[in-house]
């Protein structure tokens, strides 16, 4: 008997006599307790059946939403539209990791290259403070190791900082007298407008430099073609900052300029929600909420990752709207916008030319009226939503019934839902379609998002 199979033989008995399971099928189990994780300012809505699509003729519509059942699998979804102060979080990180980013590499070209540690001002003067993290060589891991050997760094080799983790424990400065020195002045300078753009003895932040990177693999493409797994990897760099323009683009001969000044930009809208941002701004989002909460993880050494954050199937969004209540014509299940006092449930354009009849003249608070039954505010009116789903006329009749989405990149044309602050009533109905193309910004589009839940949501049944 040669080496290895006595060495096979030894590692058998051991493993036999060593084990607790007396040689019986108890399954590989994980060494940690699993629970699902409610994510904050989110609600769940329980998978179930219901009936999708319009019940009654729908001539405006085409006959483009027939009545079918098709069946959900639970998921999280946000209680409110995403509000320009959660929005702002996003815009500010972007900004931030920019700035941070061009310090970053300027330290390094000032003290000529490497991580440094030192505080000492000849190896970088006060820029030294915003320098890429110093990595411990003494204490590396044999993965770190590996890793710094053959590519050069612990992360992306493809990103501007090479891999290497930014410097966020020091506070950037903004006021313009506080500047440490010129080389800081000169980042910063990069990041506003140029002096022949300005006015008013004013400059403001470049936001059009305002872009956020990200990628993701097309699962979806890959499980259904062959080929090679980087084939099927995509990357995407969006402008994020909202087009705050559309208040007045969207309206002729309309005095709308206070909402193109302050809406995004005062703190009395904080809690409105956002609005002038792009399908593909959407996405960004999504994908930058589900970059934050994962690097959060990371750091707690958690070793898990949360299901991608991302806009709803339009299934999805028309059975979270209906609220448990099959066959209802708005969220709160009556075919009447008003309540039985005579009060505006929603925020639309009850009466030709009359917006303030419902006691608001554009939008309102995200967490305004009463929500539908899953906990959900604003499924009717406010603002309209993008979905994640592309617009088909003839989606309803050749979709599944199990979890129905049509997913086409290629088709500019994306589903929005709900209805807006300037909708007549009709376009509140849980069950009509609308859409807009892709890159469109508009004053009454917004968005909310979702995450899948793990597992079955036996609650209640």
């Amino acid at each position: 008997m040669n080496k290895i199979a006595i060495f096979l033989l030894v590692t058998l008995v051991m493993v036999s006599c060593g084990s607790k399971d007396k040689g019986e099928l108890v399954g590989a189990h994980s060494k940690s307790k699993w629970n699902s994780e409610k994510p904050y300012g989110m609600v769940l809505i329980p998978g179930g059946s219901f009936t999708m699509g319009k019940q009654d003729e729908d001539v405006a519509g085409a006959l483009n939403s027939p009545a079918r059942t098709v069946t959900v699998r639970p998921f999280y979804m946000d209680e409110t539209e995403i509000t320009n102060s959660e929005y702002k979080e996003f815009v500010f990180w972007v900004r931030d990791s920019i700035v941070r980013t061009k310090l970053a590499i300027l330290a390094d070209e000032m003290s000529g290259g490497g991580d440094v540690a030192s505080t000492d001002s000849d190896a970088g003067g006060p820029l030294v403070d915003y320098k890429f993290k110093s990595t411990d060589t003494s204490n590396m891991t044999a993965y770190e190791k590996y890793m710094m050997d053959n590519y050069g760094s612990l992360g992306d080799i493809d990103s501007p900082t090479q891999g290497r983790a930014l410097n966020w424990e020091n506070e950037l400065i903004w006021d313009k007298n506080e500047y440490p020195d010129e080389y800081y002045v000169e980042v910063m300078d990069s990041m506003y407008i140029p002096l022949d753009e300005s006015f008013d003895g004013r400059r403001i932040m470049d936001y059009r430099k305002l872009k956020f990177k990200y990628s993701w693999l097309d699962q979806e493409a890959a499980a259904r073609n062959k080929g090679n797994r980087k084939d099927y990897i995509k990357h995407k760099t969006v402008a994020i900052y909202p087009d705050t323009t559309v208040w007045v683009k969207d309206f002729k001969y309309s005095y709308n300029d206070p909402m193109h000044q302050d809406y995004f930009y005062h703190q009395a809208y904080e809690e409105y929600p956002v609005v002038g941002v792009t399908w593909d701004q959407a996405k960004a989002f999504c994908a930058w909420r589900t970059k934050k909460k994962n690097d959060y993880l990371s750091s707690k050494k958690h070793g898990g990752r949360v299901p991608h954050f991302r806009l709803a199937g339009e299934a999805e969004w028309e059975y979270a709207a209906r609220g448990g209540l099959d066959f209802g014509t708005y969220p709160w299940g009556s075919a009447y916008t008003t309540s039985d006092r005579g009060c505006f449930l929603a925020n639309f354009k009850p009466v030709r030319g009359d917006y303030a009849a419902d006691g608001a003249l554009y939008t309102v608070e995200a967490k305004s009226y009463n929500p539908n039954d899953y906990g959900l505010y604003n499924m009717a009116g406010n603002v309209s939503e993008w979905t994640g789903s592309a617009y088909n006329p003839e989606s309803y009749y050749l979709g599944s019934t199990l979890s129905p989405n049509v997913d086409d990149l290629k088709n500019t044309r994306k589903v929005i839902r709900g209805g807006s602050w300037k909708d007549v009533a009709y376009f509140l109905e849980v069950s009509t379609r609308d859409w807009e193309y892709a890159d469109s910004a508009r004053s009454y589009i917004g968005f909310r998002t979702v995450q899948d839940y793990l597992g079955t949501n036996l609650e209640g049944k």
